[in-house]
This record gives structure tokens, sequence and C-alpha cells, in this order.
């Protein structure tokens, strides 16, 4: 992926007049997926971030990703928002990745209509919990697999199906956190998700 990180937008991009309706969206997965970056660059406005810098006190409790070069880290959300239309506005929250934060998962999740589990095909293993909880609590999602750099094995999206269990009706798909344009693919796939759910419950009333 050579594609390079849009700029971050102004924070004083304000609100369409005809926006009519506002979705709560969670973007969950592992520590270092690439969290803060999807919401960094889809977000219309200055997103609102809760980064600390890492210290070595921390070595031995989070599990670092290969390579990362990573020396921040997501302590309560990351806060975004995005319009995908005149009327629709998307409100954007990154879920903090460490085991030892998970336990906000819970109340991200209050409200929220649909959320994005992002994988890195290096460490799928921590993408379980995600999908865990969103099913526990009911929630649709789709799955963005996150390809980096080094994604060498480059792992097909039915092998990750597969390696996951995820069910056939669960979107799954490929992005690049880091450019805008994919990551908004991300989230209509989400949307087009959510009223096909709709359409369903309509027909089965």
């Amino acid at each position: 992926m050579g594609s390079a990180t849009s700029e971050l937008p102004s924070s004083r991009t304000p609100l369409r007049d005809t926006a009519e309706n506002g979705l709560k969206i969670v973007v969950v997965g592992g520590f270092g997926v690439g969290k803060t970056t999807l919401v960094r660059s889809v977000s219309e406005i200055r997103p609102l971030n809760t980064e600390e810098v890492m210290t070595q006190a921390g070595a031995g409790v989070d599990r670092m990703p290969e390579s990362s070069g990573k020396n921040t880290t997501t302590v309560a959300f990351d806060f975004g928002r995005i319009s995908l239309n005149d009327r629709l506005v998307l409100y954007l929250f990154g879920a903090p990745g460490q085991k030892r934060f998970w336990f906000l998962w819970d109340r991200l999740f209050s409200g929220t209509l649909g959320a994005v589990v992002l994988v890195d095909t290096r460490r799928m293993d921590e993408s379980w919990y995600a999908i865990d909880r969103l099913e526990h609590h009911g929630t649709p999602f789709v799955v963005a697999v996150n390809r980096f750099d080094d994604d060498t094995a480059r792992h097909s999206l039915a092998d990750i199906r597969t390696a996951l269990a995820l069910p056939d009706h669960v979107p799954l798909i490929d992005c690049d956190a880091r450019v805008r344009s994919s990551g908004k693919d991300v989230l209509i796939t989400l949307v087009d998700h959510l009223h096909h759910l709709a359409r369903e419950r309509e027909l089965t009333a």
C-alpha cells in the first residue's frame, strides 16, 4: 500500500443544515490495528483523540504490533464525524485496543447502531473478543481487513472468514485505514448492511 494519508480536516467544518439522521458507529479491534488511523482519515472534523505516549512500564502488559513503530495508545476513545450524504451523518467512536481497557467497550456499545471490526491478519486472534462482544450485544457489524505494507501472506477473504468463523451474512472487505476513500467504503458497506437488516425485519414483522 503506497497511498498517502489525507490531511486532517479543519476543526470548523460545520454540520450540514439538511442533516436529519445521526448514527453512532463504533470501530473496534486489537491493539495497533489501525482504529485511530481509520477515524482520523475519514473524519470531516478534527478528531478527538485520547492518546498517551506508551512507557516501558506497559511493555510487559501490551502486546506490541510487529514493526509498527507505534509509541502512543488510545486510553479512552477516538471520536470523529463524517457525512455520507446531505441527510446522513455518522458519529465514529474508536475503542481502545488493549485488553486492560476492554471494560470500556460495553459502555461505548450503548446506543450504537452498528460497528466496524478492524482486523490485522498477523494477529487475527485479537479480533475474536470484539466479534464475541458485538454478537453478545446483538450489534450488527462488518469486518474490514486492514492491509498493511508488509502483509506478504495476503490471506484471502475466504480464508479470513473461515478463520474468524464469520457467518455468510456478515460483510467482509479489504481496506487501507490510512486512505479516506477506503475508510469511507467500509462505512458505506456498514450502512448498506444496516439498511438490509432493517428491510428484513420489516418483511418478517
